[in-house]
């Protein structure tokens, strides 16, 4: 008997929750997610003038000096509501300090965190954590950029995908472990202008460590043979964080 199409369409299921297991192995689930976005400007001549700016209008954010563009700086929101950046970040950038700067939309980067399934704390792991990470004063120095995976990838049986992920991810832990960089995954599939699959940050007390973590990375079988394109890469040291406490 021929498949029926419609039926095996409407059979699918539509989950659009983050899954994690406790620590008694119970199958966990929550429907917070954090966005968070990168914007970058060129033409600053006063950095420091914009702290008021954002301190005033109460925005979670972190405001970076571009390492790569003696006026350049770039700006970090955060909001589990994506019409934060419609409804209240847009009018706040078209006025004020902001208005004048001129926008580099070539590095615009915006995703969504996410579990990968095994997460025993999903509100930490997608809101706070992430957020923590960001704002810690001990960690100033940041590299953020978008990556697409090749078809390649998705073409690998589940458990040919699960030993490339933890390679990549053990030089990740081996790095926090050590004190050294800590890496913010973000998901921007159909959120990125270049259809890029992933952000990713690297977050760090210096900037040769995370320079050294993207060395590693290359080596990995994931970088090597299962990406189609990497960057381009913002790399800042935090001016300003908002306070979280």
């Amino acid at each position: 008997m021929p498949l029926d199409i419609r039926q095996k369409e409407y059979s699918e299921e539509a989950d659009v929750l983050e899954h994690g297991r406790s620590a008694e192995g119970a199958a966990t689930s929550s429907d917070r997610r954090l966005f968070m976005q990168l914007l970058v400007f060129g033409e600053c001549l006063d950095p420091g003038a914009l702290i008021p700016a954002l301190q005033e209008a109460a925005i979670s954010s972190v405001l970076y000096e571009d390492i790569n563009d003696p006026r350049g700086v770039g700006l970090l929101t955060f909001s589990e509501d994506a019409g934060f950046f419609i409804d209240r970040l847009r009018p706040f950038l078209n006025s004020g300090p902001f208005g004048r700067l001129q926008p580099k939309p070539e590095f615009t980067m915006l995703g969504r965190t996410y579990a990968i399934g095994y997460e025993s704390d999903l509100d930490d792991a997608l809101i706070n954590r992430p957020r923590r990470r960001v704002t810690d004063p001990q960690l100033p120095w940041a590299i953020w950029y978008p990556l697409r995976r090749a078809g390649s990838f998705e073409q690998l049986s589940a458990e040919e995908q699960r030993t490339i992920l933890m390679e990549h991810g053990g030089i990740g832990r081996a790095f926090g472990k050590a004190g050294h960089g800590y890496d913010i995954r973000l998901a921007c599939h159909g959120l990125d202008k270049n259809d890029n699959d992933f952000v990713v940050g690297l977050i760090g007390p210096r900037l040769h460590p995370l320079s050294i973590i993207v060395q590693r990375m290359r080596k990995t079988k994931q970088t090597s043979l299962h990406l189609e394109r990497l960057g381009p890469f913002f790399i800042g040291r935090a001016l300003w964080q908002s306070d979280l406490s």
